[in-house]
């Protein structure tokens, strides 16, 4: 006898009840004098915004190192945990509020329809050119990780396809 493997489910489904919490993309309030705002938009293959994605933030404290700080969820203007999570709205769009990291990018998990699980990919600050690890993507796809720095911190633009797709990384237990 053969055994086929059953279909593949997509991630989800979202419960905004599980999933949401007060201060979820405020790592730091608004009025912290180091905060900076880490923001983009999710497109899909076509190019459209995906307005039911949700990303994670990972980061490292400003020092560099991670955070060793407990309750990620945790969010008392004292407490710096380095962990954050944001939905897009109806316009792909996702902000954090947060602090810049010491290590030169901010880790990302997205989830959206249609993906089996999530995908995990960097935001690379823009003077970050010269780290070991972004060295080694193909030159041509570089570009997808690095935010671009504005009046409000970094805008970093997920494509989960197409023309200028994201660059993802394998995890070791995906």
């Amino acid at each position: 006898m053969t055994w086929l493997p059953t279909p593949g489910q997509t991630v989800g489904p979202f419960f905004s009840f599980a999933l949401e919490y007060d201060g979820d993309a405020a790592l730091v309030p608004d009025h912290h004098p180091d905060a900076v705002r880490l923001h983009g938009r999710v497109f899909d293959g076509a190019g459209q915004p995906v307005p039911d994605a949700l990303i994670e933030l990972w980061q490292a404290e400003p020092s560099g190192r991670p955070s060793r700080a407990s309750g990620s969820l945790r969010r008392d203007s004292a407490t710096f945990t380095g962990w954050g999570r944001c939905a897009t709205g109806a316009d792909g769009r996702y902000a954090f509020t947060t602090l810049v990291p010491g290590a030169p990018f901010f880790a990302l998990t997205v989830f959206a329809r249609g993906l089996l699980d999530g995908l995990f990919t960097r935001a690379y600050l823009p003077t970050a050119s010269g780290d070991a690890f972004l060295r080694t993507v193909e030159a041509e796809r570089r570009h997808t990780l690095l935010a671009v720095a504005d009046d409000a911190g970094y805008e970093f633009d997920i494509r989960l396809q197409g023309e200028d797709e994201t660059v993802f990384l394998a995890h070791p237990r995906h």
